[in-house]
């Protein structure tokens, strides 16, 4: 406001200066400074102000200035501003802790380098996570954007501004024999300074116990106000056994590298504390979770994973109703096995045990919401997503996949570049932004991402369906024939979905072929159907009675 005197605009911005040395040092400086100014003020020793931009001169606003009128004004405003200053200073000298509302819990680094206990500094820093989002009115990062910072030595305040959160934990873990050393800190993101710290001293069976200890003592540090049922959860142990609860770690640990190999690994380590601990629901939910993956990665055909997903899904749910994880994972058991009133009972279960937990929102929206047409209502579960795990790659390329299949093409498009450039060596994100560009009929484009997505994930069909499905849309029907017999030839060693196969032939407008890859994976109760109903590259089998047939068969809701 060029009517201000300059000075006023010094002691505000000394006021908000971030470097608290820079500030006033009392509120009794900061009353000196504001007396001084409406003394200057009052006596006309003010320094004036610019010269109207409006040409009018430096006289006519130094008689707005100077006018009873304005003093009142300024000493008004000088009162208010000194008022509001005063009272954040007091609140900040008094100890008095900011509202704490958002927090990031960064991966515990490995200090001992040892790659064999890597799976604790994951697995406890995991843990914590997914206590802390059973906190309401608290936003915690997900697992799957903080550990992008794994191995990167971050600092807490920049997280923490990235991540627009108000505060960051960050730690170490150390093994010493049968001993573990765990030292972590939780840092005030605006001010750096330590909000909570502490150092464990535990046996390597007590490992559940400093999880559950850090849980409760950052709950108790930002004195959140939790039930007593609240307080339980925060610190609930799903196991009284240690080598069971290990063996999870080590499942955990296994399952996020999403592998073949991994998957396979954590399998076994599942199968093992379940061994250990029949009673363990979250190894059974993590069980079920491997299996309902195993087909996307060529493990088992859906026909042999699905029943078994379910299963497992349905004692970790008669173990322990109050586990989301496990109403989550058979949620997602449901789906495949076209439950489709089943699977909306259960995700509406978990999202009301924890509705902090990102992959609760994103499987809602993408696994029931869009296949059923529900656009708007999909979009805002995976933007909630997005808000508890802003760095996923898988949901924002799915984000991006529904985008275009609702019609969207260039939000797609806008989206899809934001993946690939998260990280340039993630497949799904080339996959998904060489397939927007087919619906754009940007061929050349398409054809590139499409094979970079396959150069990066060798061993998946999808990439190369869509090559295919790409030329037979340009126009090239020798190479999209070319890319049919090779996924022939695949089929005889390994899954290949028939849904992949059905699209090629529907493209090439071979309606009787299609239908026939289609039936084989309605069979099986492939994944890969649920989106039947709403992919528009099958809109030249709408037509007819046998693609009614299909969804008919598929459950789906009116």
């Amino acid at each position: 406001n060029p009517e201000l005197p300059p000075k006023l605009e010094e002691i505000i911005n000394k006021a908000l200066e971030k470097d608290r040395d820079l500030r006033c040092q009392s509120a009794a400086e900061l009353r000196a400074e504001l007396k001084r100014l409406k003394r200057d003020t009052n006596s006309g020793r003010a320094p004036a102000a610019a010269p109207a931009a409006d040409g009018h001169g430096a006289a006519a606003v130094s008689a707005r200035r100077y006018s009873p009128i304005w003093r009142w004004g300024l000493a008004i405003g000088v009162l208010t501003v000194a008022s509001a200053l005063a009272v954040s200073y007091f609140q900040r000298s008094s100890g008095k802790p900011h509202p704490i509302d958002s927090l990031a819990i960064l991966p515990l680094a490995n200090a001992g380098g040892d790659p064999s206990t890597e799976y604790l500094s994951d697995g406890i820093s995991e843990g914590v996570i997914n206590s802390l989002t059973q906190v309401p009115n608290l936003r915690v990062m997900a697992r799957t954007t903080v550990f992008r910072y794994k191995g990167k030595d971050a600092d807490p305040q920049k997280v923490g501004s990235d991540l627009h959160v108000r505060a960051a934990m960050t730690g170490r873990l150390l093994q010493r024999g049968d001993t573990l050393i765990v030292q972590a800190e939780l840092v005030d993101v605006d001010t750096g300074s330590q909000l909570w710290g502490a150092e464990y001293h535990r046996k390597l069976a007590d490992v559940l116990a400093i999880q559950e200890d850090i849980s409760r003592e950052i709950s108790e540090k930002l004195r959140l106000r939790l039930t007593g049922e609240q307080e339980r959860g925060l610190t609930k142990s799903h196991t009284e056994n240690a080598e069971a609860y290990q063996l999870y770690l080590k499942g955990r640990y296994e399952w996020n590298k999403r592998t073949p190999e991994s998957l396979k690994k954590g399998l076994d380590y599942f199968n093992a504390a379940i061994e250990k601990d029949p009673n363990y629901a979250l190894a059974y939910a993590g069980r079920s979770q491997i299996y309902a993956a195993a087909p996307v990665y060529g493990l088992f055909p859906p026909s042999e994973a699905n029943p078994i997903a379910e299963s497992a899904a349905q004692m970790a749910v008669t173990l322990d109703d109050t586990l989301a994880e496990g109403h989550l994972a058979l949620a997602g058991a449901k789906v495949d096995l076209y439950d489709w009133p089943g699977a909306k009972k259960e995700f509406e279960r978990a999202l009301e045990l924890n509705p902090g937990l990102a992959e609760v929102h994103y499987l809602y929206g993408f696994e029931y919401l869009d296949p059923n047409g529900r656009f708007e209502e999909e979009f805002a579960e995976l933007r909630r997503a997005l808000d508890l795990d802003p760095l996923s790659l898988i949901v924002n390329a799915n984000l991006a996949e529904h985008l275009w299949v609702a019609g969207r093409n260039d939000e797609a498009l806008e989206q899809a570049r934001k993946t690939v450039e998260l990280d340039s060596q993630f497949a799904n994100g080339h996959l998904v932004l060489g397939t927007v560009f087919t619906r754009m009929g940007r061929f050349p484009e398409a054809i590139a991402e499409l094979q970079k997505a396959d150069s990066l994930a060798p061993g998946n069909t999808q990439p190369l369906a869509r090559i295919g499905y790409t030329y037979s849309l340009w126009g090239k029907r020798a190479e999209a024939l070319k890319v049919l017999e090779k996924l022939k030839e695949m089929s005889r060693t390994t899954y290949v979905a028939g849904y992949d196969m059905a699209l090629l032939y529907s493209s090439m407008g071979q309606k009787d072929e299609a239908f026939t890859w289609l039936e084989k994976d309605l069979k099986e109760h492939s994944w890969r159907m649920i989106f039947l109903k709403v992919d528009p590259r099958f809109e030249s089998l709408h037509s007819g009675p046998r693609f009614q047939d299909l969804l008919r068969r598929m459950n789906f809701p009116p």
